[in-house]
């Protein structure tokens, strides 16, 4: 289901709690609402669309990839990025990590690490800060 993008910066300032097995029809929706908005997104955090759990929806070029409890393991290289969001207005001017490990439960609920660099690895970071209520 597409569902609309949340603006509330009080809301979006918020942590997000872990995400079960019963939050699965989540990921199907970021990954509806990331079709719906593929123009100018690459990215979504589920308090985007409402929803205060962790979980996020990250495309890696070829594909999207719905993570569960993603948890950031390891980064190296800052570097100072530019970002927009669908949730707020404007570019902000964030420092982002050029290699970063990620360990996240995929849909089917199995534990995966991940190695991500450059495009990718910003895109994941800023949907992590959203999990964290943080916002760019």
């Amino acid at each position: 289901m597409i569902r609309p993008i949340v603006k509330d910066t009080f809301f979006l300032s918020q942590k997000s709690e872990p995400a079960t097995k019963a939050d699965l029809q989540v990921g199907a929706d970021l990954q509806d609402t990331l079709e719906a908005h593929r123009d100018g997104c690459v990215g979504l955090a589920a308090n985007m669309i409402g929803i205060r759990k962790r979980i996020i929806i990250v495309n890696i070029g070829f594909a999207d990839i719905v993570m569960f409890n993603p948890v950031l393991l390891k980064k190296d290289t800052p570097y100072e990025a530019e970002e927009g969001c669908l949730s707020l207005v404007g570019i902000r001017k964030p420092t982002r990590y050029q290699n970063i490990e990620v360990e996240y439960y995929d849909r089917n609920w199995k534990k995966q690490r991940q190695k991500f660099s450059g495009w990718t690895a910003q895109i994941c970071q800023h949907e992590l800060d959203h999990l964290e209520g943080i916002l760019i």
